[in-house]
């Protein structure tokens, strides 16, 4: 794997899609439940983003959620599921799930994925962090 422009050290990274309502929400939800602010966050389209996705060995065209953390990058369920591991609360729970075989649960991540825009919609541009949350942003500095 080559070298990330972003320690992972500092945190783990989770790539957003930035125009996707669901993907925002996610972010939120994230926030709203990480309180001892381990996730840091980056837009996809983000130069930032894109460079870490590039790193990672996955496509520019891909919208996946993926996850660098501990110079190791994980996308679509295994992204979504680590995340949860790492919340409070309940939701670390779901990580269970993993045991469910991955072409089974990727299946059903890229259903919801593909129909993502059509289910929740689409903004014009990416999301602006309010300025509590400019911090965890990396393509905000």
């Amino acid at each position: 794997m080559e070298s990330h422009p972003f320690k992972t050290k500092e945190g783990p990274v989770i790539l957003f899609d930035g125009v996707c309502n669901l993907c925002n929400s996610w972010v939120q939800f994230v926030i709203r439940r990480d309180s001892q602010v381990r996730f840091r966050f980056a837009s996809l389209q983000s130069p930032v983003g894109s460079s870490l996705r590039t790193s990672c060995g996955i496509p520019q065209n891909s919208d996946s959620i993926v996850l660098v953390e501990e110079q190791r990058c994980f996308h679509q369920s295994s992204a979504v599921l680590r995340i949860c591991k790492g919340l409070d609360g309940f939701w670390k729970w779901l990580y269970i799930f993993i045991l469910i075989p991955k072409p089974l649960r990727d299946w059903v991540y890229r259903w919801v994925a593909r129909n993502r825009y059509r289910f929740f919609g689409k903004r014009d541009a990416c999301m602006i962090p309010t300025k509590n949350m400019r911090s965890r942003f990396l393509d905000e500095g």
